[in-house]
């Protein structure tokens, strides 16, 4: 029997992944970074032992039918060959995240089984290492290998796509990250179907494509400078620009509820009386509100005011992988 188990945090993007090159290795077209926040993680345990015919997936108490237990499988497959086994495996997970609901659950689901499996097959791999592995499951969770601000790089092949931290100066440490909960269910399109339709037909997407370098180069000057300001800024521009792809996509969608224009639209006039703080979303109907932690109480109450208390939650900087 060997074993393992971690937790990992989830994170949030704020210069967004949005499209891939390469399915197979999960190649993104484009950098991005993110937060690691501290609300939202998984844990996860593996047991690889010769008594298991099969591998068996059990998520948040429920063991999973054939297709979810297939991607773990074939997520597993890269660790055996790497580690020289055939050893069969039990995956115990459990989500402290609504799974598939534009919070980054597969970021930190697939992160914490990268590092669980590191452990019960004594791989010992290297962060850099882990993040490779960690996005062959899922692209974001390779930024979830790592606390605070984190930069994926792109690359151009299994080797060179992978994420490092962002020297910062704890300057996450005075943000704060406001989870307004629209919906806690599982999206119509996901976000792998979304990136697919919006890089083969958004006409709004080379666009993107093209303006995103300059907003990577912006937020990361922001994060040397700490400038609330600009970070908020810039994040707010990149979001909105993502979710602009997906309405001139054929045929179009988008992950906006009415709730979703209601929070963003309180954060403009929040922002219009003095309360600095600026949104952004993923694949999802849930808003993130970006702003310092000394105002964050007083930017709760105001969603409070709309919004019922277990809807809102309040995030900060979060750590990297965990071992336990």
């Amino acid at each position: 029997m060997h074993e393992g188990q971690a937790r990992a945090y989830t994170n949030i993007a704020l210069i967004k992944y949005w499209g891939k090159k390469n399915e197979e290795l999960i190649l993104p077209m484009n950098n991005s970074l993110s937060l690691t926040l501290d609300a939202f993680y998984t844990e996860t345990s593996v047991s690889f032992s010769s008594q298991l015919q099969a591998d068996t997936f059990v998520l948040d108490g429920k063991l999973q039918e054939s297709a979810a237990t297939a991607k773990v499988s074939r997520f597993l497959d890269l660790a055996r060959e790497a580690a020289g086994t055939q050893l069969r495996a039990t995956v115990k997970s459990t989500n402290f995240v609504p799974t598939a609901a534009g919070l980054a659950s597969s970021a930190s689901g697939m992160a914490a089984l990268a590092a669980a499996t590191n452990a019960a097959l004594g791989l010992e791999l290297s962060d850099s290492d882990l993040s490779r592995l960690a996005r062959r499951g899922s692209g974001s969770a390779c930024r979830s290998i790592f606390g605070g601000f984190v930069e994926w790089e792109q690359g151009e092949d299994d080797q060179t796509s992978l994420a490092h931290p962002v020297a910062s100066d704890y300057f996450e440490d005075d943000l704060a990250m406001l989870f307004v909960l629209i919906n806690d269910k599982q999206k119509d399109v996901s976000s792998r179907d979304g990136m697919r339709r919006t890089v083969a037909t958004s006409a709004f997407y080379p666009g993107w494509l093209q303006s995103t370098p300059q907003d990577l180069a912006t937020l990361k000057a922001a994060i040397a400078q700490k400038d609330f300001t600009t970070l908020g800024e810039t994040t707010e521009a990149n979001g909105l620009k993502m979710h602009a792809t997906t309405l001139a996509a054929v045929p179009p969608f988008t992950y906006w509820s009415p709730q979703s224009l209601v929070a963003m639209d309180l954060v403009r006039s929040l922002r219009a009386r003095g309360s600095e703080c600026y949104f952004t979303m993923d694949a999802g109907p849930n808003v993130k509100v970006l702003c310092r932690r000394q105002d964050e109480a007083f930017i709760k109450a105001a969603f409070a005011e709309i919004f019922t208390p277990e809807r809102l939650i309040l995030a900060h900087a979060g750590p990297g992988i965990q071992y336990f």
